[in-house]
Formats: C-alpha cells, sequence, structure tokens
C-alpha cells in the first residue's frame, strides 16, 4: 500500500488499479484552493502510477463531503481573482470527469454547491442515507459555475435540476437516488466501503470497454440518434479490432476469467 497527500487530500493504492482520495480539510472540507491543489496532485499521481482504473472520492471528516464553495476567500475576491478561482475549480473538476478511468464519488452527509459538482464529475454516485445535496448558489446571488447547471439536468431532467437549483434547497439522499442524482443508496456510514466493493467489481472487467459505455452513453445526450447509433457501431468496432473483445470472448468459450490488461 502507497500512501501520499497533501494536508487537504490524502490519497493511498495497492497494485489492484484502485485509488482512494480522502478529503480532509477541516471543519468542513470547503472547495478552496487546499482541497483544489490536493485534488490536482492526486490526480497527477493517478497518472504517474499509470494503472489505476479506479478512482474513489470521500471524506475524512464527518457530516460533510464537500460544504460548498471557500466563501470567506470569494468574499475578498476581486474580479480577476474570482475568475481565476472559478478556472482553477473547473479545471480540476473537468479532469476528473474526462478521465481514462472510473471515478466514484462516497458521500456521507453534506454535498452543497461545488461539493455536489464535484460529485457529479464523477462517474458513479454513491450516498449514505443520511447525505444531502445541493446547488445553493442562488442565494448568493450566483449560480453554479463549476458544471452544475450542465451536468444536473443531464442526470435528472429539466424540470428536477430547475426546481433544485432555484429554491436553493437541500434534497434527502432517498430523493437523489430517486431521481437518478445517486446511483446507489446505502446505510449512512457505508458508502466508503460501498464504494471500494464496486470498484473491485468494476476493475475486473474490460476498461477499454467501460470507456466506450461512457462515451457512447454520453453521446446519447449530445448526438442526435441516428448519430449516436453510427458512433455506437464504430466504438464496437474499435474494440473488436484493438484485440479487447478477443479476449473477452476467448475466456468466455474457455470457461475462464478474461485477463484484461
Amino acid at each position: 500500500m502507497s500512501e501520499s497527500g497533501t494536508p487537504s487530500v490524502a490519497w493511498s493504492y495497492a497494485d489492484n488499479g484502485i485509488m482512494t482520495v480522502t478529503l480532509q480539510h477541516p471543519p468542513v472540507n470547503p472547495l478552496g484552493l487546499p482541497i483544489i491543489q490536493g485534488l490536482t496532485a492526486a490526480l497527477d499521481a493517478a497518472d504517474e502510477v499509470g494503472d489505476i482504473k479506479i478512482l474513489i472520492l470521500e471524506s475524512g471528516l464527518p457530516g460533510y463531503f464537500v460544504a460548498g464553495a471557500d466563501i470567506k476567500r470569494m468574499s475578498a475576491a476581486d474580479s480577476e481573482s474570482f475568475v481565476a478561482y472559478g478556472d482553477s475549480l473547473r479545471t480540476v473538476l473537468d479532469r476528473l470527469a474526462s478521465a481514462d478511468r472510473i471515478s466514484i464519488a462516497a458521500v456521507e452527509g453534506l454535498a452543497l454547491g461545488g461539493g455536489l459538482e464535484l460529485a457529479m464529475a464523477c462517474t458513479l454516485r454513491i450516498a449514505g442515507d443520511a447525505a444531502k445535496f445541493g446547488l445553493p448558489e442562488v442565494n448568493l446571488g450566483l449560480i453554479p459555475g463549476a458544471g452544475g447547471t450542465q451536468r444536473l439536468p443531464r442526470l435528472v431532467g429539466r424540470g428536477r435540476a430547475l426546481d433544485i437549483m432555484l429554491t436553493a434547497r437541500q434534497v434527502p439522499a432517498a430523493e437523489a437516488y430517486t431521481i437518478g442524482l445517486v446511483d446507489r443508496l446505502v446505510t449512512a456510514g457505508g458508502a466508503s466501503a460501498a464504494a471500494h466493493s464496486l470498484a473491485e467489481e468494476l476493475r475486473t472487467k474490460s476498461l477499454p470497454a467501460q470507456q466506450a459505455v461512457i462515451r457512447t452513453v454520453d453521446a446519447a445526450f449530445d448526438l442526435p440518434l441516428d448519430m449516436g447509433l453510427r458512433y455506437e457501431v464504430a466504438q464496437i468496432q474499435e474494440l473488436f479490432d484493438r484485440g479487447e473483445a478477443k479476449e473477452g470472448i476467448t475466456a468466455f468459450l474457455g470457461k475462464r476469467s478474461p485477463n484484461f490488461a
């Protein structure tokens, strides 16, 4: 087991292709520069290791995943520094969302504002049943600015997204699961264990095939149906041509587990 980190973000990984990233900036994990820089360092470490297939994002603080943006920093910001802060936050979230690996947010407690945007940038979300989610930016005279207005409607639909953002209300975990904001709901305190169990299951599958699934599903939201179907054909042909499918099919016929790279 290898462990490293910054004062606000720690990460660890073994030889199973799973990296756990833990947010630990008391008292509420504000999504300011310390966590942004720590997440950047963690993603750098994952890239350097090279064989990380699954990244689990969790909090080390009871009651909080990420309580929101760093409001105190924002209150002292001029226009230039406000732009710089927003750019740094969007950069790390977009990097997380576009990485060639699966990411799982294990959410306990509050995931508000930038915290929910961080969770939505992950591939999947698992929540303890006491978790709460929200985008309260209108209370500050702002809108979600790190992907919230774009990712939330793709997950829950336009009407539900507008309800959540316009009212700035906190969505209980059970409702979040019902509307598709959360992918799996577990007993409070069990999100991290559930995320690791899911990661162990996912890591045995073909990562190129999983990446192709994500790309084609995302294309369903961005492309007309006929173009999306053609894109699907291109993705499956690429998997076949690169030999990934050959190993899976050979293993199936040989009644053995596949040995994906």
